[in-house]
């Protein structure tokens, strides 16, 4: 498997990126718009806040999900019973927000969006026509005042010696959403899965953005682009140190309907109560 490096300023960009998408579930660019000062900036900010105690006023709100995820609520991927070794800050343009804390990280949401808009417009102008004209709405006006689209700020602390031999920073997991944009993680460990279910590394360079397929694009466009399998391995040696990523998930308005099956409303809460977070 090779997950294309795509250089978006390129005239083919939009074939490659859909065709690795296709192929592998994900696609990297480099040579993207989003301001790289800004991205480091937004870490350092970020790494800060989860060093610090005061990230415990900011506890999540259970029924809207933004806020602060402490690691004894962190996720458990469907199909596994040990948590992620993980804590992370759920963003949304309306929620709850560390008043201390510079407007970078909504102006990263907000940079990160407009590139998720051009890119789903790339994997529409790729689609078969059947598929295409299938469709409950083209896929740009499906994130159109969407409320749920959220930047997650997740940081993986060193190991602990005592680490259980089943807990893993984050383990192997499908996205729910339609794309996840994530530009580059402070230290690699991004792995994707292939049909045979191999795992290949993902590139994640600090100058890049890696973007991966969700469940819901899967739905919408009939098994056409796949939404794959990934995971961040545990580090060994020299490389346990703390580990930060930033990914966008990109989501569809509520009412937005998936399948004859799904509404985005109903996939999202189906998906939510399966990793034991609503």
């Amino acid at each position: 498997m090779k997950v294309l490096k795509v250089d978006f300023q390129s005239p083919e960009a939009s074939a490659q990126f859909s065709q690795s998408l296709q192929d592998t579930g994900f696609g990297v660019l480099y040579n993207h718009p989003i301001d790289q000062k800004l991205i480091d900036e937004v870490y350092e900010e970020w790494k800060q806040f989860f060093a610090s105690e005061d990230k415990f006023r900011y506890r999540f709100n259970r029924e809207t999900q933004d806020g602060y995820f402490p690691q004894s609520v962190s996720e458990t991927a469907v199909g596994f019973t040990a948590k992620d070794i993980k804590e992370f800050y759920q963003i949304y343009a309306w929620g709850m927000f560390p008043e201390h804390m510079s407007q970078r990280s909504h102006e990263l949401y907000r940079q990160l969006n407009a590139l998720a808009k051009t890119l789903l417009q790339w994997v529409e102008n790729h689609l078969p026509k059947e598929i295409a004209d299938d469709l409950s709405m083209p896929l740009g006006n499906m994130i159109e005042n969407s409320q749920q689209t959220m930047l997650r700020v997740l940081h993986y602390p060193p190991l602990p010696e005592s680490t259980s031999g089943d807990a893993v920073r984050a383990a192997a997991h499908g996205d729910i959403n339609l794309l996840t944009v994530l530009v580059g993680a402070t230290t690699n460990g991004l792995q994707v899965q292939d049909s045979q279910g191999n795992y290949h590394d993902v590139p994640c360079d600090r100058n890049s953005i890696a973007v991966n397929i969700g469940d819901m694009l899967q739905m919408c466009t009939r098994g056409y682009y796949r939404s794959t399998i990934h995971r961040v391995v545990n580090p060994e040696g020299a490389d346990n140190v703390s580990r930060l990523s930033m990914p966008l998930f990109l989501h569809p308005a509520p009412n937005v309907r998936l399948s004859e099956r799904y509404t985005a409303e109903e996939f999202l809460k189906e998906r939510l109560h399966a990793l034991g977070v609503l």
